[in-house]
């Protein structure tokens, strides 16, 4: 979302936009000031640098009827470079193309990553993963599937994605997220919601 907004906002005062670097991520610098609680306007701030990454999407697949979730692993090389896990256990995620809803995004993400056809789909939430330094935004969503057959390795070589997927019984996969081996928001929060919704998705869901 980022600056197609900023430069309208009437609270926001941009001096000066620039991009300081443009590869498999964007850097723009900005120098702005804005408005203040009290009424009055701040000073010129220092330079502050936003990573353009877009809107993003990220849906937990659910099985209703075998009572699992569709979860993925790979390599990721921030949290490798901050001392973290190199490979991270996931929900299917991605990122959205000109043209394309969220809603797309979930149902595309799913078949590239997973394998796994969206049925009924649930919006979870949308939030701003990193606001101080990022313009991403994320969409979560829930989507019901049919996990039978499902599992081996995914993911699109020219993304050069390598990706293992994995169908996890519910239980086994909030254990996950309460003994914190799932370390990345876009799980965390997906998981967490799905811990108080799934006695009600289940019965809203499953066939038999």
């Amino acid at each position: 979302m980022s600056d197609r907004g900023i430069g309208n906002h009437p609270d926001i005062d941009v001096v000066e936009k620039k991009t300081a670097y443009d590869g498999y991520l964007q850097i723009d610098v900005y120098r702005l000031r804005h408005k203040k609680f009290d009424g009055g306007w701040t000073d010129l701030l220092p330079p502050r640098e936003v990573c353009v990454r877009g809107q993003a999407v990220g849906v937990l697949l659910y099985d209703p009827d075998r009572d699992s979730v569709v979860l993925i692993e790979q390599f990721r090389v921030a949290a490798a470079a901050a001392g973290g896990p190199a490979w991270l256990t996931e929900i299917v995620a991605g990122l959205l193309d000109e043209g394309e809803t969220p809603e797309d995004v979930a149902r595309r993400e799913a078949r590239e990553e997973a394998g796994c056809t969206v049925q009924e789909i649930e919006t979870i939430c949308d939030y701003f993963p990193s606001p101080g330094a990022y313009d991403e935004h994320v969409t979560v969503f829930c989507g019901r599937v049919d996990s039978g057959g499902i599992g081996g390795i995914g993911g699109l070589e020219e993304e050069h994605e390598d990706i293992r997927i994995s169908v996890v019984p519910a239980d086994e996969s909030i254990r996950l997220l309460d003994e914190n081996r799932l370390n990345n928001s876009i799980a965390i929060i997906a998981l967490g919601w799905f811990a108080r919704h799934r006695e009600r998705l289940r019965a809203q869901w499953r066939r038999v």
